[in-house]
């Protein structure tokens, strides 16, 4: 087994790492501005946590963890709103439009020997993009980059993300579903033995297994809702008004249910309300629970988020899990990066 030694940049609540980690690549460090991130990460991943901008990071911060090792590898997934079609507002001076740039600073003074990020599907289309790639063939890396559906790498959820991987010592690429003998997993896989809960109610053994209250309407809306249909399948006096003017028509994905026999839609950092999106329990009346959300993003079910007896905050949570790299596309990376290094160390 190949030795590699990891630092991961926006490491967030440790998505990207866990996965990593699962896989076999000891990644020692994960940096983050946001503090929130600090104790999931550290809590369950077997590394230290630095809170720093990426602006004032420097190469000192991160060789002392990339020490005895055989190789190194540096993780950068940047936050992802600007890129996103849910943000289209935001303009090329939005500060974090400058974070890849940053990210592509430190690969240059570092010099791992891989590098990997993922980001949203949209990406690729962006200047700040192709530089960063620009940027890396000009340091002698061999990259490689493609938008990845993570449903057919085991991941129970519709989410499509741009991964890429880069190699100073040749030609990388991400294993397939195939090579890898990935079988697929829908809502019923991951969910359905959990606790049965009521609307607004929470599990007692597991605080975050814990659904948003709905109001007398919203009941109504949900009881009315098939499991893969729309609010279109509602009797009028339901549908709200907005979307009963031509501009919302289009629009049927939000106020409905998830089906068992299919994977989770994408989550959002508002996956934990029913008016969001397709965010409705297949058969219980209410929206999934911040739990059903981290197990979509492929968290273990004992993954600890905030500290013991720490009042809920489902905003910040919705965040931390919803912006995660998802840990099973984690542990692909993880796997496809050991397989080129074992490669190579044959060769």
């Amino acid at each position: 087994m190949v030795n590699i030694n990891a630092v991961d940049i926006f490491c967030g609540a440790g998505g990207l790492t866990h996965g990593l980690q699962k896989a076999g690549i000891n990644v020692r460090l994960g940096v983050d501005i946001d503090p929130a991130c600090e104790y999931p990460f550290v809590e369950n991943n077997n590394a230290e946590f630095l809170k720093k901008s990426v602006n004032d990071l420097e190469n000192e911060d991160i060789q002392k963890y990339l020490k005895n090792s055989n190789y190194t590898l540096l993780a950068g997934c940047a936050p992802c709103q600007t890129f996103s079609s849910y943000f289209k507002k935001a303009s090329a001076t939005d500060d974090r439009w400058q974070l890849l740039s940053q990210f592509s600073r430190l690969v240059k003074e570092v010099s791992p020997d891989v590098v990997t990020m993922e980001n949203v599907p949209g990406l690729r289309f962006e200047d700040v993009f192709l530089h960063f790639v620009n940027d890396l063939k000009d340091n002698n890396y061999n990259v490689w980059y493609e938008v990845v559906d993570c449903s057919k790498y085991g991941l129970p959820q519709n989410r499509k993300r741009l991964v890429l991987l880069a190699s100073k010592l040749g030609s990388i690429e991400l294993l397939t579903p195939k090579k890898l003998r990935i079988k697929t997993k829908n809502v019923q896989d991951v969910i359905s033995k959990l606790p049965r809960l009521s609307a607004g109610e929470a599990d007692p053994k597991d605080p975050l297994h814990r659904s948003a209250a709905l109001s007398e309407l919203n009941l109504k809306r949900i009881r009315a809702s098939k499991p893969n249909g729309t609010w279109r399948d509602w009797d009028d006096e339901l549908v709200a008004d907005c979307h009963k003017k031509e501009s919302g028509k289009s629009y049927p994905s939000v106020y409905a249910r998830m089906s068992w026999d299919q994977a989770a839609p994408t989550m959002t950092t508002q996956f934990y309300g029913f008016g969001n999106g397709r965010f409705g329990h297949p058969e219980q009346d209410r929206a999934i629970s911040l739990r059903e959300g981290a197990i979509f993003q492929g968290f273990p079910k004992k993954y600890k988020f905030i500290p013991p007896k720490t009042k809920i905050n489902k905003r910040e949570l919705g965040k931390l899990i919803g912006n995660a790299v998802p840990v099973k596309l984690g542990e692909i990376i993880g796997k496809s990066i050991i397989s080129h290094l074992n490669n190579f160390k044959n060769n």
